[in-house]
């Protein structure tokens, strides 16, 4: 039997060896080697970052809003909190139950929009720089109020956490702060 999954397919001779989902090997981002033309299609500047307020311009769910929970670069794509809902059919396994479950599909970033933070409605987005040389970002477009579109708080929450011990790899202190170079004699400098 030939399963078809993401653009592979997989050789499978018993639906028995397929025992639960989460053995399945089903990649959410697209492989590093893709080709040429696809990754020409990736988008380089991101406008649009987790935590962002959204609205969604096309689909099933037009015009509702909601914030970005998840933001998939490898495949211009988005996921929004509560919304563009499919069903998913998860087999019972051990730990835990099976069914049918309610999960948030990815939006392709082409169909969402930022709200304005004045109006609430849906603008583009634009960057400008301030007097004091900061870089923010601005609405833009036709009905847009030409406000700032503050940074997410979410952002400054990292998604996994830095590690606090130093590991095995890590450099001692002692080793960093260590002056090894004088620009005024010439002191560590390789002789050549």
């Amino acid at each position: 039997m030939k399963l078809f999954m993401y653009g592979t397919i997989c050789e499978c001779t018993n639906l028995d060896s397929l025992m639960h989902v989460e053995d399945l090997q089903i990649p959410t981002e697209r492989p590093v080697d893709m080709g040429w033309k696809a990754a020409q299609k990736l988008i380089q500047n991101w406008k649009v970052v987790r935590g962002d307020n959204v609205m969604i311009i096309r689909g099933k769910d037009k015009g509702e809003s909601g914030v970005i929970k998840r933001v998939i670069r490898s495949q211009n794509r988005v996921i929004v909190e509560g919304k563009n809902l499919v069903k998913k059919h998860i087999k019972q396994g051990q730990g835990h139950e099976g069914g049918i479950f309610s999960v948030e599909a990815p939006l392709h970033v082409s169909n969402v929009q930022v709200l304005d933070p004045v109006t609430q409605k849906p603008c583009k987005i634009g960057i400008k720089y301030l007097e004091d040389g900061t870089k923010v970002r601005v609405s833009r477009g036709i009905g847009a109020s030409g406000s700032i579109i503050p940074r997410p708080e979410l952002l400054k929450i990292r998604t996994t956490p830095r590690p606090t011990v130093a590991g095995p790899k890590d450099t001692p202190m002692d080793l960093v702060v260590e002056k090894t170079y004088d620009a005024k004699t010439g002191k560590g400098m390789p002789d050549l």
